[in-house]
This record gives C-alpha cells, structure tokens and sequence, in this order.
C-alpha cells in the first residue's frame, strides 16, 4: 500500500497535502497524525504538524495493475474496463487481437482470471469474485453452450440414446445442468476426473 508523510502548519492542510499526492479521498485513506504541531508562543518556536496518510487497500487497483503488467507479455494493448459489484469485480478486455486473451473455448481467459483472483485476495479477510471477459466472449459462449445442451437433448430423445459431451471446465458444465433442468424427459450429470470431466446426457 502507498504511504507518504507530510508536514504542513495544520494537520487538515498536512492531510490535504497527503491525499492530493496520492490521487484519493479522504474515506480511501489510513491517516495517522504523528506530531499535532503549535504556533508557538507570539509566532515563535512553532512547530509543524506531521501525519502519515496510507491508502487502503483496493482489491480492484490490485487487479487492474496486475493485468495491465499481464497484457503487455501478450504484445498486445487492449483497453481494460473494470467495474464493482458489491463482492464481485468484472473487468473487460477490448481491442484488437484480444483473441489472444481468450483462447481455445476460454481457457486462457480462465486462467487469467484464477491468477488474477489469487493477487486480488492474497491476503485479505472480504473475498473478491473476479469475471474476466473480453469483446463478450462470455455471454457468446453461454448461449453456444445452452444451443449445445438443447440439440444434444434433442438427439438423446430421437435416439434413446445417451450423449457424453467434451471435457468442460465446472463453470461451463453448469450452464449444461441449468439449461436442461427444467426437460422433463432428459437427465444431466458430470462424470470423470478435472481437468478431462464431461456431462452425459440421458433419458430419465
């Protein structure tokens, strides 16, 4: 966390000082008053007040930094967006070739993610969820994916017979689950190890 130390004729003009150099207000700052300083007597002898002021800990600067010094190893300088929500912070990649972020069905994208999910809450007691994204990857492959769920379940009803997907990351194989809990007729579960575990689909 950034720390600096002032010395002004008041404590309020030393805080001001302080928060002005670091860029925050007041409510974003640990200030401690190291010496309250005097005027002296007549104007003499006077004596400077100091203070210490700290800024607190922001989970969602930790992880912009983070990926600001992540991209650059990409060769690559997409425009990084981030936005809060109460305990989650999503954060989304635009630009050209942000592709790159992405990868095959996302895992890049997810490994960024985890790694930046590990910085942002090293350390802290309030956990942080982080959503990477990047050019709307995300909701793209949550409506391929409920697509995918309904034509299998389809063809498990013409067929009779059950359907073994690919190898899906937890997150992906939820939206499986979710979209046909509501079929009366099909039944969804996961089977297999991480990182190679699937959905078989089948009828009730």
């Amino acid at each position: 966390m950034k720390s600096v130390e002032k010395k002004a004729k008041t404590v309020e003009e030393a805080i001001e000082m302080a928060l002005k150099e670091l860029n925050i207000k007041k409510e974003q700052a640990i200030i401690e008053i190291l010496e309250e300083g005097n005027r002296g007597i007549l104007g003499f002898m006077s004596k400077a007040a100091r203070v210490r002021v700290t800024q607190k800990d922001n989970p969602g600067q930790r992880a912009m930094e983070f990926l600001e010094g992540l991209v650059k190893h990409f060769k690559i300088n997409p425009k990084i967006e981030m936005f809060e929500e109460q305990d989650t912070i999503n954060i989304r990649f635009e630009g050209k070739n942000v592709g790159a972020l992405i990868g095959k069905h996302g895992s890049t994208l997810d490994a960024i993610q985890y790694l930046t999910s590990l910085v942002v809450n090293r350390g802290v007691e309030n956990y942080k969820r982080i959503i990477l994204d990047a050019e709307g990857y995300r909701k793209k492959r949550e409506e391929a994916l409920e697509r995918l769920a309904k034509n299998m379940a389809r063809r498990v009803k013409e067929t009779k017979k059950s359907v073994i997907l690919e190898p899906m990351l937890p997150n992906e194989r939820r939206i499986i689950h979710t979209a046909l809990q509501g079929d009366s007729m099909v039944n969804t579960r996961s089977i297999g190890e991480e990182p190679h575990r699937r959905v078989v689909i089948s009828l009730k």
